[in-house]
């Protein structure tokens, strides 16, 4: 990704995630949603990806198809020593509690 890239995610509205892979690589997230699951939170984090218009919003609501058939990702909200929110993997336990959760948040907002 090109620092002009970077610079425009980085100013993106919402908040940005950024992960980082075994080899270095930085991914850009946006927070979809929070899902409670108990007493812990997970995040449904979708990827800011910046299309050939130059649209980085991920969000096939916006009509620019940058958010079509986009695979979003289920992260943990824990805090670190600092008291800083951090994301991690959940157990598979914790993801399939997760995506029940937020199936029914979807299923429910489609009812309305």
């Amino acid at each position: 990704m090109t620092e002009n890239e970077k610079d425009d995610i980085m100013e993106f509205d919402e908040p940005v995630v950024v992960m980082t892979d075994e080899e270095g690589n930085e991914y850009y997230y946006r927070e979809d949603m929070i899902v409670p699951v108990g007493d812990k939170r997970f995040a449904i984090l979708v990827p800011l990806e910046m299309d050939e218009e130059g649209c980085e919003c991920g969000d096939s609501s916006c009509g620019c198809g940058c958010g079509d058939d986009t695979d979003v990702f289920i992260a943990r909200i824990d805090t670190d020593e600092t008291g800083e929110e951090i994301y991690v993997d959940p157990t598979d336990e914790e993801f399939e509690e997760v995506r029940k959760a937020y199936e029914e948040l979807v299923f429910e907002e489609e009812e309305e």
